[in-house]
Protein backbone atom coordinates (compact mmCIF):
# COMPACT_ATOMS: atom_id res chain seq x y z
CA UNK A 1 0.00 0.00 0.00
CA UNK A 2 1.08 3.53 -0.86
CA UNK A 3 0.57 6.51 0.97
CA UNK A 4 1.80 10.19 1.58
CA UNK A 5 2.74 10.05 5.02
CA UNK A 6 2.83 6.94 7.49
CA UNK A 7 3.01 7.77 10.83
CA UNK A 8 4.48 5.30 13.57
CA UNK A 9 2.08 5.51 16.77
CA UNK A 10 -1.26 6.37 17.54
CA UNK A 11 -0.56 8.22 21.05
CA UNK A 12 -2.09 11.65 21.77
CA UNK A 13 0.94 13.49 19.47
CA UNK A 14 0.60 10.85 16.48
CA UNK A 15 -3.01 11.26 16.27
CA UNK A 16 -3.14 14.98 16.82
CA UNK A 17 -0.63 14.87 13.87
CA UNK A 18 -3.23 13.32 11.76
CA UNK A 19 -5.64 15.37 12.97
CA UNK A 20 -3.69 18.65 12.05
CA UNK A 21 -3.51 16.94 8.30
CA UNK A 22 -6.62 15.76 7.57
CA UNK A 23 -8.96 16.98 5.40
CA UNK A 24 -5.57 18.15 3.32
CA UNK A 25 -6.17 15.36 0.47
CA UNK A 26 -2.51 13.87 1.67
CA UNK A 27 -3.33 10.09 2.14
CA UNK A 28 -2.41 9.29 6.00
CA UNK A 29 -1.65 6.05 7.92
CA UNK A 30 -1.05 5.77 11.14
CA UNK A 31 0.22 2.70 12.41
CA UNK A 32 -0.59 1.28 16.09
CA UNK A 33 0.26 -1.79 17.64
CA UNK A 34 -2.92 -1.70 20.28
CA UNK A 35 -6.17 -2.73 19.06
CA UNK A 36 -8.51 0.07 17.83
CA UNK A 37 -10.62 -0.95 21.52
CA UNK A 38 -7.90 0.30 23.36
CA UNK A 39 -7.38 3.23 21.12
CA UNK A 40 -11.51 4.19 21.06
CA UNK A 41 -11.33 4.00 24.80
CA UNK A 42 -7.92 4.12 26.14
CA UNK A 43 -7.14 3.20 29.64
CA UNK A 44 -6.54 6.00 32.05
CA UNK A 45 -2.74 5.74 32.71
CA UNK A 46 -2.39 8.24 35.76
CA UNK A 47 -0.66 11.02 34.24
CA UNK A 48 -2.32 14.58 33.83
CA UNK A 49 -0.95 16.86 31.64
CA UNK A 50 -0.28 20.37 32.12
CA UNK A 51 -1.51 22.16 29.25
CA UNK A 52 -0.37 26.28 28.59
CA UNK A 53 -2.31 28.40 26.38
CA UNK A 54 -0.52 27.61 23.13
CA UNK A 55 -1.27 24.08 23.78
CA UNK A 56 -5.14 24.83 24.32
CA UNK A 57 -5.18 26.72 21.51
CA UNK A 58 -4.02 24.03 19.18
CA UNK A 59 -6.50 21.27 21.25
CA UNK A 60 -9.18 23.89 19.60
CA UNK A 61 -7.70 24.21 16.33
CA UNK A 62 -7.51 20.79 15.59
CA UNK A 63 -11.14 19.82 17.25
CA UNK A 64 -10.31 18.41 20.27
CA UNK A 65 -11.43 20.33 22.57
CA UNK A 66 -15.26 19.75 22.40
CA UNK A 67 -14.43 16.53 23.24
CA UNK A 68 -12.82 16.55 26.56
CA UNK A 69 -15.62 16.63 29.33
CA UNK A 70 -15.56 18.89 31.83
CA UNK A 71 -14.46 16.26 34.61
CA UNK A 72 -11.39 15.61 33.15
CA UNK A 73 -10.19 19.47 33.38
CA UNK A 74 -8.93 20.97 36.21
CA UNK A 75 -7.89 24.93 36.13
CA UNK A 76 -4.23 25.92 36.92
CA UNK A 77 -4.18 29.20 38.34
CA UNK A 78 -0.95 29.90 39.91
CA UNK A 79 2.17 27.40 40.83
CA UNK A 80 4.52 27.30 43.77
CA UNK A 81 8.45 25.88 44.04
CA UNK A 82 8.73 24.74 47.72
CA UNK A 83 12.57 23.65 49.09
CA UNK A 84 13.17 21.33 52.05
CA UNK A 85 10.87 22.69 54.64
CA UNK A 86 10.17 25.56 52.68
CA UNK A 87 6.54 27.86 53.82
CA UNK A 88 6.22 30.52 51.18
CA UNK A 89 8.31 29.15 48.51
CA UNK A 90 8.51 30.59 44.69
CA UNK A 91 4.93 31.58 43.69
CA UNK A 92 3.99 31.93 39.86
CA UNK A 93 1.17 33.70 40.43
CA UNK A 94 -1.46 34.25 37.74
CA UNK A 95 -2.03 37.81 38.77
CA UNK A 96 1.84 38.71 37.29
CA UNK A 97 0.84 36.82 33.68
CA UNK A 98 -1.84 39.09 32.50
CA UNK A 99 -4.07 36.09 32.83
CA UNK A 100 -6.66 34.56 34.49
CA UNK A 101 -4.66 31.26 34.64
CA UNK A 102 -1.68 29.46 33.91
CA UNK A 103 -3.45 26.87 32.20
CA UNK A 104 -4.93 24.06 32.38
CA UNK A 105 -4.47 20.02 33.58
CA UNK A 106 -6.21 17.65 31.73
CA UNK A 107 -6.35 13.85 31.79
CA UNK A 108 -3.81 11.89 29.30
CA UNK A 109 -5.92 9.36 28.21
CA UNK A 110 -9.33 11.98 27.50
CA UNK A 111 -7.02 13.88 25.54
CA UNK A 112 -6.12 10.22 23.73
CA UNK A 113 -9.60 9.59 23.46
CA UNK A 114 -10.60 12.88 22.37
CA UNK A 115 -7.93 12.73 19.29
CA UNK A 116 -9.75 9.43 18.32
CA UNK A 117 -13.14 11.09 18.08
CA UNK A 118 -12.16 14.47 16.67
CA UNK A 119 -10.56 12.30 13.43
CA UNK A 120 -14.09 10.23 13.27
CA UNK A 121 -15.36 13.27 13.50
CA UNK A 122 -13.97 15.08 10.72
CA UNK A 123 -14.80 12.00 9.16
CA UNK A 124 -10.91 12.07 7.02
CA UNK A 125 -11.04 9.48 4.10
CA UNK A 126 -7.57 10.73 3.49
CA UNK A 127 -6.53 9.59 7.26
CA UNK A 128 -6.52 5.96 7.93
CA UNK A 129 -5.41 3.98 11.41
CA UNK A 130 -4.15 0.61 11.33
CA UNK A 131 -4.33 -1.31 14.55
CA UNK A 132 -2.33 -4.60 15.70
CA UNK A 133 0.11 -3.19 14.01
CA UNK A 134 3.40 -4.04 15.25
CA UNK A 135 6.20 -2.99 13.30
CA UNK A 136 9.22 -5.11 12.06
CA UNK A 137 11.30 -2.84 10.03
CA UNK A 138 11.87 0.24 8.49
CA UNK A 139 14.04 2.22 6.14
CA UNK A 140 13.87 5.94 4.57
CA UNK A 141 16.32 7.00 1.53
CA UNK A 142 15.75 9.25 -1.47
CA UNK A 143 13.65 7.67 -2.92
CA UNK A 144 10.94 7.02 -0.62
CA UNK A 145 9.84 5.38 2.83
CA UNK A 146 8.79 1.69 3.18
CA UNK A 147 7.30 0.28 6.54
CA UNK A 148 7.08 -3.57 7.02
CA UNK A 149 4.88 -4.88 10.10
CA UNK A 150 5.32 -7.97 11.94
CA UNK A 151 2.38 -9.84 10.05
CA UNK A 152 3.99 -9.12 6.67
CA UNK A 153 2.14 -6.16 5.47
CA UNK A 154 4.36 -3.52 4.11
CA UNK A 155 3.47 0.24 3.47
CA UNK A 156 4.82 2.72 1.25
CA UNK A 157 5.12 6.43 1.80
CA UNK A 158 6.81 9.54 0.58
CA UNK A 159 7.75 10.87 4.40
CA UNK A 160 7.97 8.77 7.95
CA UNK A 161 6.97 10.40 10.89
CA UNK A 162 7.51 8.33 14.06
CA UNK A 163 5.48 9.52 17.16
CA UNK A 164 6.54 5.96 18.66
CA UNK A 165 8.07 7.14 22.35
CA UNK A 166 11.03 8.56 23.95
CA UNK A 167 12.15 4.91 23.43
CA UNK A 168 11.85 4.84 19.31
CA UNK A 169 12.76 2.12 17.65
CA UNK A 170 12.41 3.72 14.25
CA UNK A 171 14.81 6.35 15.50
CA UNK A 172 17.04 3.67 16.22
CA UNK A 173 16.97 1.70 13.16
CA UNK A 174 17.47 4.95 11.29
CA UNK A 175 20.48 5.53 13.23
CA UNK A 176 20.00 8.56 15.05
CA UNK A 177 21.29 8.80 17.82
CA UNK A 178 20.22 10.02 20.83
CA UNK A 179 21.39 11.23 24.56
CA UNK A 180 19.55 9.63 27.31
CA UNK A 181 19.99 10.26 30.91
CA UNK A 182 18.67 8.41 33.62
CA UNK A 183 17.96 9.62 36.77
CA UNK A 184 17.58 6.50 38.75
CA UNK A 185 14.33 6.76 40.51
CA UNK A 186 10.88 6.09 39.05
CA UNK A 187 7.91 8.30 39.72
CA UNK A 188 4.82 7.07 41.84
CA UNK A 189 1.34 8.74 40.64
CA UNK A 190 -1.56 8.18 42.30
CA UNK A 191 -5.47 10.66 42.94
CA UNK A 192 -5.96 11.50 46.51
CA UNK A 193 -8.75 13.60 48.18
CA UNK A 194 -7.42 14.96 50.69
CA UNK A 195 -9.03 18.08 53.41
CA UNK A 196 -7.48 21.23 52.41
CA UNK A 197 -8.71 22.44 49.17
CA UNK A 198 -6.17 22.65 46.42
CA UNK A 199 -6.99 26.14 45.42
CA UNK A 200 -6.65 25.28 41.52
CA UNK A 201 -2.62 25.76 43.03
CA UNK A 202 0.14 22.98 41.81
CA UNK A 203 2.86 22.43 43.90
CA UNK A 204 6.27 21.28 42.93
CA UNK A 205 8.25 20.05 46.73
CA UNK A 206 11.68 19.33 46.04
CA UNK A 207 11.87 17.71 49.87
CA UNK A 208 14.76 15.95 51.00
CA UNK A 209 15.09 12.50 49.76
CA UNK A 210 12.09 12.65 47.70
CA UNK A 211 10.45 15.20 45.21
CA UNK A 212 6.35 15.89 45.28
CA UNK A 213 3.86 17.12 42.84
CA UNK A 214 0.65 18.19 43.87
CA UNK A 215 -1.68 18.70 40.58
CA UNK A 216 -5.21 20.12 41.00
CA UNK A 217 -8.07 18.37 39.11
CA UNK A 218 -11.49 19.35 39.10
CA UNK A 219 -12.59 18.77 42.35
CA UNK A 220 -11.46 21.16 44.73
CA UNK A 221 -10.41 18.55 47.38
CA UNK A 222 -8.75 15.80 44.87
CA UNK A 223 -5.35 16.20 43.28
CA UNK A 224 -2.94 13.99 41.33
CA UNK A 225 -0.20 13.43 42.94
CA UNK A 226 3.20 12.44 41.73
CA UNK A 227 5.88 11.07 44.24
CA UNK A 228 9.59 10.46 43.10
CA UNK A 229 11.80 8.00 44.89
CA UNK A 230 14.32 4.94 44.44
CA UNK A 231 12.30 1.95 42.76
CA UNK A 232 13.20 -0.05 46.23
CA UNK A 233 11.62 2.99 48.04
CA UNK A 234 8.41 3.01 46.10
CA UNK A 235 8.09 -1.29 46.03
CA UNK A 236 8.34 -0.66 49.96
CA UNK A 237 5.54 1.97 50.10
CA UNK A 238 3.54 0.03 48.06
CA UNK A 239 3.74 -3.16 49.97
CA UNK A 240 1.40 -1.17 52.88
CA UNK A 241 -1.85 -1.35 53.71
CA UNK A 242 -4.47 0.85 52.67
CA UNK A 243 -4.53 2.49 55.93
CA UNK A 244 -0.73 3.13 56.45
CA UNK A 245 -0.42 4.10 52.82
CA UNK A 246 -2.78 7.30 53.24
CA UNK A 247 -1.33 8.05 56.09
CA UNK A 248 2.44 8.07 54.59
CA UNK A 249 1.26 10.06 51.89
CA UNK A 250 -0.53 12.59 54.09
CA UNK A 251 2.97 12.54 56.23
CA UNK A 252 5.14 13.61 53.43
CA UNK A 253 3.46 16.71 52.72
CA UNK A 254 3.66 17.72 56.23
CA UNK A 255 -0.28 17.02 56.74
CA UNK A 256 -0.55 20.79 55.04
CA UNK A 257 -3.21 18.87 52.90
CA UNK A 258 -4.96 17.13 55.91
CA UNK A 259 -5.86 13.83 55.77
CA UNK A 260 -5.76 11.75 52.75
CA UNK A 261 -7.14 9.08 50.59
CA UNK A 262 -6.13 7.30 47.87
CA UNK A 263 -9.07 7.10 45.57
CA UNK A 264 -6.80 5.35 41.98
CA UNK A 265 -4.54 2.96 41.30
CA UNK A 266 -1.38 3.71 41.59
CA UNK A 267 1.06 3.59 38.39
CA UNK A 268 4.91 3.68 38.02
CA UNK A 269 7.49 5.07 35.12
CA UNK A 270 10.75 5.25 35.26
CA UNK A 271 12.44 8.98 35.00
CA UNK A 272 14.57 9.08 31.59
CA UNK A 273 15.20 12.10 29.73
CA UNK A 274 15.78 12.07 25.78
CA UNK A 275 17.16 14.00 23.19
CA UNK A 276 18.18 12.98 19.65
CA UNK A 277 21.06 14.76 17.82
CA UNK A 278 18.70 15.46 15.03
CA UNK A 279 14.76 15.44 14.54
CA UNK A 280 14.71 14.13 10.61
CA UNK A 281 17.03 12.55 8.08
CA UNK A 282 15.98 11.30 4.89
CA UNK A 283 12.02 11.21 4.49
CA UNK A 284 11.86 11.01 8.13
CA UNK A 285 10.84 12.91 11.31
CA UNK A 286 10.20 13.08 14.66
CA UNK A 287 7.61 14.40 16.88
CA UNK A 288 6.23 13.87 20.11
CA UNK A 289 8.51 11.75 23.08
CA UNK A 290 10.49 10.46 20.16
CA UNK A 291 11.89 13.93 19.35
CA UNK A 292 11.98 15.30 23.00
CA UNK A 293 11.57 13.38 26.39
CA UNK A 294 11.43 15.04 28.97
CA UNK A 295 11.45 14.85 32.93
CA UNK A 296 8.21 15.80 34.43
CA UNK A 297 9.23 18.38 36.60
CA UNK A 298 8.14 20.95 34.14
CA UNK A 299 5.31 19.67 33.10
CA UNK A 300 6.42 20.40 29.37
CA UNK A 301 6.68 16.77 27.73
CA UNK A 302 3.43 16.74 25.76
CA UNK A 303 3.02 20.80 24.89
CA UNK A 304 6.27 19.87 23.27
CA UNK A 305 5.17 17.24 21.29
CA UNK A 306 2.01 19.76 19.87
CA UNK A 307 4.65 21.96 18.91
CA UNK A 308 6.10 19.60 16.61
CA UNK A 309 2.80 18.81 15.54
CA UNK A 310 1.92 22.37 14.67
CA UNK A 311 5.84 22.77 13.16
CA UNK A 312 5.90 19.93 11.13
CA UNK A 313 1.95 20.15 10.33
CA UNK A 314 2.20 24.00 9.19
CA UNK A 315 5.68 23.23 6.58
CA UNK A 316 4.01 20.41 4.81
CA UNK A 317 0.71 21.90 4.46
CA UNK A 318 2.65 24.99 2.89
CA UNK A 319 4.50 22.90 0.70
CA UNK A 320 1.78 20.88 -0.59
CA UNK A 321 -0.35 24.85 -1.55
CA UNK A 322 2.80 25.50 -3.34
CA UNK A 323 3.17 22.44 -4.86
CA UNK A 324 6.38 21.46 -3.43
CA UNK A 325 7.46 17.87 -2.28
CA UNK A 326 6.61 17.33 1.46
CA UNK A 327 9.73 15.26 2.17
CA UNK A 328 12.33 18.16 0.75
CA UNK A 329 14.99 17.82 3.29
CA UNK A 330 14.93 21.91 3.36
CA UNK A 331 11.42 21.46 4.74
CA UNK A 332 12.86 18.56 7.76
CA UNK A 333 15.92 21.34 8.37
CA UNK A 334 13.60 23.78 8.49
CA UNK A 335 11.48 22.01 11.08
CA UNK A 336 14.49 20.71 13.25
CA UNK A 337 15.81 24.30 13.70
CA UNK A 338 12.33 25.82 14.86
CA UNK A 339 11.75 22.57 17.48
CA UNK A 340 15.55 22.63 18.34
CA UNK A 341 15.12 26.63 19.11
CA UNK A 342 11.58 25.96 21.24
CA UNK A 343 12.81 22.75 23.07
CA UNK A 344 16.74 22.64 23.66
CA UNK A 345 16.76 25.43 26.19
CA UNK A 346 13.88 24.22 28.49
CA UNK A 347 15.52 20.80 28.19
CA UNK A 348 18.80 21.55 29.39
CA UNK A 349 17.34 23.77 32.44
CA UNK A 350 14.70 21.25 33.35
CA UNK A 351 18.06 18.81 33.50
CA UNK A 352 20.02 21.21 35.90
CA UNK A 353 16.90 21.73 38.03
CA UNK A 354 16.48 18.12 38.17
CA UNK A 355 20.31 17.14 38.76
CA UNK A 356 20.34 20.07 41.62
CA UNK A 357 17.48 19.50 43.30
CA UNK A 358 18.02 16.41 43.72
CA UNK A 359 21.08 16.87 45.07
CA UNK A 360 20.73 16.65 48.97
CA UNK A 361 24.42 17.32 49.70
CA UNK A 362 25.19 20.55 51.73
CA UNK A 363 26.52 22.96 49.08
CA UNK A 364 23.60 21.72 46.65
CA UNK A 365 20.94 22.66 49.48
CA UNK A 366 22.81 26.06 50.02
CA UNK A 367 22.79 26.66 46.47
CA UNK A 368 18.47 25.82 46.17
CA UNK A 369 18.20 28.23 48.66
CA UNK A 370 19.52 30.89 46.92
CA UNK A 371 18.49 30.32 43.61
CA UNK A 372 14.45 29.97 44.93
CA UNK A 373 14.90 32.99 47.27
CA UNK A 374 16.43 34.92 43.73
CA UNK A 375 13.67 33.81 41.63
CA UNK A 376 11.44 35.02 44.66
CA UNK A 377 13.24 38.89 44.01
CA UNK A 378 13.32 38.32 40.63
CA UNK A 379 9.98 39.44 39.19
CA UNK A 380 11.51 39.37 35.64
CA UNK A 381 12.36 35.78 35.63
CA UNK A 382 8.92 34.91 36.97
CA UNK A 383 7.18 36.73 34.15
CA UNK A 384 9.63 35.07 31.59
CA UNK A 385 8.78 31.59 32.94
CA UNK A 386 5.12 32.26 32.56
CA UNK A 387 5.37 34.07 28.79
CA UNK A 388 6.28 30.44 27.77
CA UNK A 389 3.07 29.59 29.83
CA UNK A 390 0.37 32.09 28.66
CA UNK A 391 1.22 33.61 25.35
CA UNK A 392 -0.65 31.10 23.00
CA UNK A 393 0.35 32.95 19.92
CA UNK A 394 3.70 34.28 19.78
CA UNK A 395 6.94 32.45 20.20
CA UNK A 396 9.59 32.60 23.26
CA UNK A 397 11.98 35.73 23.83
CA UNK A 398 14.78 35.26 21.43
CA UNK A 399 13.12 32.83 19.55
CA UNK A 400 14.51 34.20 16.39
CA UNK A 401 17.75 34.24 17.52
CA UNK A 402 17.48 30.80 19.05
CA UNK A 403 16.00 29.43 15.25
CA UNK A 404 19.33 31.19 13.70
CA UNK A 405 22.11 29.88 15.65
CA UNK A 406 20.23 26.06 15.40
CA UNK A 407 20.81 26.29 11.32
CA UNK A 408 24.35 27.29 11.89
CA UNK A 409 25.05 24.02 14.19
CA UNK A 410 26.99 21.55 12.52
CA UNK A 411 25.27 18.50 11.27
Amino acid sequence: MSWDIVVIGAGPVGLCFARALAGSGLRVAVLEQQPGSVLENPEDDGREIALTHRSHRLLHDYGLWPHIADENVATLRDAVVLDGDDEQGLLFSHRESGQSQLGWLVSNHAIRRAAWQALQAENAGNVEIIDNARVAHVEANAHGAKVRLADGREFAAELLVAADSRFSESRRALGIRADFLDFGRSMLLVRMRHEVPHDSVSWEWFRYGQTLALLPLHDANTSSVVLTLTRAELDALLALDEDSFNADIACRFDGRLGQMQRISACRQYPLVGVYPERFYSTRFALIGDAAVGMHPVTAHGFNFGLLSVDALARRILDALQHGEPIWHERLLADYDAEHRAATRPLYLATTLVARLYGDDRPPAKALRKLALGAGRLAKPFRQLVMHGLTHPDEDMPLGGLRKWAMRLRPR
